[in-house]
């Protein structure tokens, strides 16, 4: 098989992924798949260098987390940041008010926090292990713990307030 074709077999098995990545940090459909097409091709630029030292997935997950935070502070196009979607959760139809009353406060706090703890919780929510996002994130397992367990600690102090 060419690599043009085991690239766009990647794509095509992980276009999830990127999905949320992009729908994690744009506001807008055309600003997702602006952000979606960045990924893609700086995915591309990159893909001789892939050395397989981790999952394909995980270095995916690497490349588009830093084009999307890159993309977000060069200011290229005016892309902002937007709650977690429902269909990013894989949340089947909800139909109690108050869990969805609930879900828009900690949308309004998650949206409020950084690139960087954003993308934590991006790999959190994929029920990625402390290991998996160490190695995407670019930090110590132990210091992922310390982080998401920091991040959840601020979100239940504001979403109790």
């Amino acid at each position: 098989m060419e690599e043009k074709d085991i690239f766009i077999k990647s794509i095509q098995e992980n276009e999830r992924l990127l999905y949320k990545v992009a729908s994690f940090y744009t506001d807008c459909k055309n600003d997702r798949d602006d952000l979606i097409q960045e990924i893609i091709y700086n995915l591309w630029k990159s893909f001789k260098t892939y050395k397989q030292k981790s999952s394909l997935s995980t270095w995916m997950y690497r490349v588009a987390m830093n084009v999307a935070i890159f993309h977000l502070k060069k200011g290229k196009r005016k892309v902002t940041t937007v709650p977690i979607d429902l269909e990013v959760l894989n949340f089947s139809e909800i139909e109690n008010n108050d869990f969805e009353e609930k879900m828009k406060i900690l949308q309004t706090h998650i949206r409020d926090l950084n690139f960087f703890d954003k993308g934590l919780l991006i790999l959190y929510f994929e029920n990625k292990s402390h290991k998996e996002i160490a190695e995407i994130i670019g930090i110590s397992e132990s210091n992922v713990g310390t982080k998401l367990s920091r991040i959840k600690d601020k979100l239940r102090q504001a979403v109790s307030k």
